[in-house]
């Protein structure tokens, strides 16, 4: 609207409503529908509600009252405690869920840095297989499945602890979810690699030929993971970190 916008910031209704006010109310359900997830439906009211702000010049538009003496942020508080509260159990589902999955692989994880498939060697303790380059392979994914299923873990559970604020829902929480399911992702890979691993040092060694259905079952798991999570993913990371509501605009008055 160019420099217009400036001019409509500045008008009230018959309730001495301003512009900030009624972005302030609840989107309608078909709107809020359009965006999966109570977490994400919260989180674009909240860069609605921060977009539209930026629009004002003047900063005493941001506490002007209207005849009921609310001011915008108010109203948005009190339109949005169903949304909060539906956004906070959604997050808690789900950081629950796949807290299980990151404790059950940080656990194979740790035992298998322990127990080395073939034992160690009686005489000088070193793993039997240590010169093997399927033993460096193996090594290498179980310890960055076990680091990255402890962080994935770290991150699920600092959900869970979460005040939820009204503000967490615009970039901490989703932040925290999104590191928590890309390291979850990365656990579970690295988990398959070293089990592949094991299974080619012990049942498949000089025989090429058991990596191809090694390898095929392999991708039976991350597939799956992929399908169920990776368009909440995508969502998560478009919605935090992509170009906004309204795309990339001028700081121009006029333009």
């Amino acid at each position: 609207m160019s420099g217009y916008k400036q001019i409509v910031m500045q008008k009230r209704d018959s309730n001495w409503d301003s512009m900030l006010h009624l972005v302030g109310q609840v989107a309608p359900h078909d709107k809020l529908n359009l965006v999966p997830g109570a977490a994400l439906q919260m989180q674009r009211e909240l860069q609605w509600f921060k977009e539209v702000e930026k629009l004002l010049v003047n900063p005493y538009f941001k506490v002007f009252t209207n005849k009921n003496g609310e001011i915008p942020s108010t109203i948005f508080t009190s339109e949005h405690k169903f949304l909060v509260a539906e956004g906070e159990k959604w997050m808690k589902d789900t950081a629950n869920s796949c807290t299980i999955a990151a404790t059950l692989i940080a656990t194979i994880g740790f035992a298998a840095v322990i127990i080395v498939p073939g034992g160690n060697d009686g005489t000088i303790g070193l793993p039997i297989f240590s010169k093997e380059k399927a033993f460096i392979v193996y090594i290498v994914s179980d310890e960055i499945s076990l680091f990255t299923s402890t962080t994935s873990l770290l991150m699920f559970l600092s959900i869970l602890t979460s005040c939820y604020a009204e503000g967490d829902f615009l970039y901490v929480l989703p932040k925290r979810l999104i590191i928590g399911l890309v390291t979850l992702f990365l656990s579970i890979t690295t988990m398959i690699v070293a089990f592949s691993s094991t299974l080619y040092l012990v049942f498949g060694h000089n025989k090429a030929w058991i990596l191809i259905p090694v390898t095929e079952l392999a991708c039976l798991p991350i597939t799956s993971f992929v399908s169920l999570q990776f368009a909440l993913l995508v969502d998560l990371i478009s919605s935090t970190y992509g170009r906004g509501i309204f795309g990339k605009q001028s700081d121009r008055l006029f333009y």
